[in-house]
């Protein structure tokens, strides 16, 4: 009867180690002075990161919006890299090239100098908000509020995806020939043939989208919560809506290992170490 109480004991208390609550440990955050920055990427190569400053309206077609770079650290590298964008959001890079999301358009840079080399309409679009690229070069780019997805390919951007099960596309992220999609829920679309699954519910409406060096996957929610999908869970690792600090597109650093938070009207961006 001992043998049997003490196994159940040691199953409850493994148990709960399975369950404890992971949470964020903040490890630096900026000072720069970040206007309304929405997204931040890490750059590995160059082992920098980007950052989309917004600086007034997500919507407004003013100008105003400019890309800085940051140093691994934190520190300012450069505060406005490229300027004279009007609303800039979600960031992919490939071959050389950053692709960032503007109101309608997809803006293309070229990283060694800082040069916008072309610019994308999208037709019809509203609010294209996350950009993701693929191995093939294809660029993905979600459009919140008319749900679709849009494809640039061969210099060319059209929809490449719409509807059901899509409520509120956002988040972004690509991997083996799979798109991943931060809506409500999580959704996995397979890029030959575009069959959609649901993989994780009730995401929250998710913003970023990414992944950590375990293969589990780190999301945030607008208001100002990061969640991460553990054991079949989604686990909050840090809330701060009472602050009303915003979480918003949000990078995971894999060689950093830290999340990458952008605060969005608090004009910071916050680095974390996931902590058990």
């Amino acid at each position: 009867m001992k043998t049997l109480l003490w196994g159940l004991l040691l199953v409850f208390i493994s148990g709960l180690g399975a369950v404890k609550a992971q949470k964020l440990e903040k490890v630096w955050e900026t000072t720069a002075a970040l206007k309304t920055p929405e997204s931040v990427l890490f750059d590995e190569e160059n082992e920098i990161m980007y950052v989309a400053n917004i600086n007034g309206d997500p919507t407004a077609k003013d100008g105003n919006g400019f890309i800085s770079i940051l140093n691994a650290d934190g520190s300012e590298k450069n505060l406005e890299w490229v300027a004279g964008l009007d609303a800039p959001k979600g960031m992919a890079l490939f071959e050389g090239k950053l692709y960032v999301s503007d109101i309608d358009r997809l803006v293309e840079i070229d990283v060694k100098s800082g040069k916008i080399t072309s610019r994308y309409h999208a037709a019809n679009a509203v609010f294209l908000n996350d950009v993701a690229a693929c191995s093939n070069g294809m660029i993905l780019v979600s459009d919140t509020r008319t749900a679709k997805i849009h494809a640039l390919v061969n210099g060319s951007l059209s929809v490449w995806f719409e509807g059901e099960p899509l409520e509120n596309p956002n988040g972004l992220f690509t991997e083996m020939g799979k798109l991943y999609v931060g809506d409500q829920n999580i959704y996995e679309m397979d890029i030959k043939t575009k069959a959609v699954k649901q993989i994780i519910g009730d995401a929250g409406g998710v913003d970023g989208l990414e992944k950590n060096n375990e293969g589990e996957f780190v999301f945030s929610n607008w208001p100002g919560r990061v969640f991460i999908h553990r054991n079949g869970k989604n686990v909050k690792l840090l809330d701060t809506t009472a602050e009303k600090i915003n979480t918003a597109d949000l990078d995971f650093a894999l060689k950093l290992d830290l999340v990458l938070v952008p605060t969005f009207f608090d004009n910071k961006v916050v680095a974390y170490k996931i902590v058990d």
